[in-house]
This record gives structure tokens, sequence and C-alpha cells, in this order.
């Protein structure tokens, strides 16, 4: 497993990460998973020399959290990073929204308490790195609201409970963020970054090699779009997130263009077929030198097999890489 440094942190990290949504089990939208798989994922990752778990409160109720915790428990001679994620304290739908106040999504007294709540979930007396789950650069316009919340984080670095602090971008727009990492108040970000989803390519990641920013590409696999086993006939169980998040015509058109990216591939290599497609995507988004890690979801040891494979081969070649821009696929949400 190959190690890259997170932004200025001084921490290296694998740069393959451990993606743990899908361990917080029905209720975070995930369905087809069970503790003792999610757990025996968790020992093959780090048996294989990952070191870098994320996570969140919000995944499961801190369900993610404790099963971490208790793997981990039973390695204590294993060196591992985590990051979790503080969720609003007013909701992730009323957070949504711009014009929430950040008094009311992220209070002082909030994110002191999730990151203690976290900690205790996780059997750790610190956090890699802590994370607000959302991001509106225009909170910081108030800075008042913006300085107390910068206080607690000082707060809590200063008592060893959080190394780095960093922030989760929403998909509807990676740039979110410019302005925060301008102020140089962050030391990494978390935003959806894939072969068909190119954006945070535009303005983000220039702006995070110039300031030395740590950044976690999430949603590598563009939730199994890119693993090229979903075709129009797939059904997710009813309550999954993917059922909504492939609805209509997007399972079609996610097979046809997975198709698409083989095809043009095979000008380059006749060998690759859509088995190849996850390890292409995955080296597509390490290929990014903004990019220090990636964190695709891993709820079996036949996932992080499969993933942490990827630094023993060898990375794509230009043309590939370029023939691999030209299928961003510009899509609303």
């Amino acid at each position: 497993m190959k190690l890259r440094t997170l932004g200025h942190t001084g921490m290296r990290i694998s740069e393959i990460g451990l993606g743990t949504w899908g361990m917080g089990g029905a209720v975070t939208g995930w369905h087809g998973t069970d503790d003792a798989t999610s757990t025996a994922a968790i020992h093959r990752a780090l048996d294989l020399g990952l070191n870098f778990i994320d996570t969140a409160l919000s995944y499961g109720e801190g369900h993610s959290e404790r099963l971490i915790g208790a793997a981990l428990a039973e390695r204590p001679d294993t060196e591992v990073m985590v990051a979790s994620k503080i969720p609003p304290k007013n909701g992730f739908q009323n957070a949504r929204s711009p014009e929430t106040p950040l008094s009311d999504a992220f209070p002082p007294e909030h994110v002191i308490a999730m990151t203690e709540e976290s900690l205790r979930n996780l059997r750790r007396e610190t956090l890699e790195l802590q994370q607000l789950h959302l991001w509106h650069d225009s909170w910081l316009a108030s800075t008042t609201e913006r300085d107390a919340l910068f206080e607690a984080i000082a707060r809590l670095r200063k008592q060893g409970k959080v190394r780095a602090f960093g922030i989760s971008i929403l998909r509807s727009n990676p740039e979110n963020g410019v302005a925060l990492i301008e102020s140089g108040l962050v030391d990494a970000v978390q935003v959806i970054y894939n072969l068909f989803d190119q954006r945070a390519a535009a303005r983000l990641f220039p702006l995070c090699i110039e300031r030395n920013i740590g950044v976690l590409a999430r949603v590598p696999l563009d939730e199994g779009g890119l693993t090229g086993t979903i075709t129009a006939e797939t059904v997710f169980p009813e309550g999954d997130f993917r059922a909504g998040y492939f609805q209509g015509e997007r399972k079609r058109e996610v097979a046809e263009r997975c198709a698409a990216v083989v095809a043009d591939l095979r000008e380059t290599d006749e060998s690759i077929t859509l088995a190849d497609l996850p390890r292409i995507a995955l080296q597509y988004v390490l290929a990014h030198p903004a990019v220090t890690a990636t964190i695709p979801g891993m709820r079996s040891p036949r996932h992080a097999e499969r993933n942490c494979a990827i630094g023993s081969l060898p990375p794509l070649t230009k043309e590939q890489l370029a023939i691999l821009e030209r299928h961003s696929w510009a899509r609303s949400w």
C-alpha cells in the first residue's frame, strides 16, 4: 500500500482509505450488509496495509463508529488513522440551505459534544481528522459565528482530541469550499471526484495544490455506477439509497457509459474488460496530483482485496487518462 502526505499536516495515510458509510446499515440507506462481514472487511483492509479509515457520527447514528472502535480494539498494535464527521445540529435537510445560520448548524458546544461522542464510539483519545459533514462558504461572512466555531476547534486541538480539521463538501457544488480554503482555516477537504464527476478538478484541486491542502476523494466508484455491474434491469431493495440515486433512465445510461469507457480504453489495451472498470476508476482518481487518498466503500473482505490491490498495479498511461477525461458526465442533481 502506498502512502501519501495529507497536505501540510505531515500525516502519512494510505492512498486507499476505508469508506464506511455502508457499514451504518439500512438506517443509512444501504442494504445488504451485516456487522460480521463489515468487521471482516475492516480487518482484511488493515491486513493489506490500509491505515486510514473515514467514518461519520451520522453513519447509523454512531453504529459505523462503534463497529470500527470494536474492530480496532482487537488489534491494539496496528497503527490506524481515523477521520470522522460532525452532523449539523439542525439536521441535514435544514443545513443544506446556505440560508441557514452557521450557529444553527454547528454551534461550538455541538462541535465539541459530537467530537467527544465520536471519540467514545471509536474508543480513541484522538481523531486524526475531524470534519464538518457539510459546509457553505457563505458562513464565512458571519465573523462572530465563524470565530466561535474555529475557537472551539482550536480548543479540541489543544486538548489533543483532534489533530487536523476539514470539511466535507456537498455534492451539488464542489467549489463551495474554495473561500474557506483561501482563508487558511482548514487542513483538508473531502469532495466527490470520480471518472464521471470531474468537476472538482476545475478550480478546487488547483487551489488545494497551491495551498497544500489534503484532499479525500469520495464516491470514486459513483455509488457503484463505475463497478460495471449495474444494468438497466438492476433492482435495489426498497429503501436502499441507490434506488433513488439510479432512478429513471440513469441505470441504463450508466451501463451504456461504462461500456463506452471500456470500448475506448480497449484501443490502448485489448485485454481490458468491464471487470477492470473498478480498478481503472480508482486509478483515475489517484492519478490527480491533488488527491491524497480516495475512500471507496468496502462492506466485505472481497471489496477490501479488490481496492487495496490498486497500489501494486502499473499506473494508467497518459493516453488512457486523456481518454477517461473525455468521459466526464455533467449531470443535474
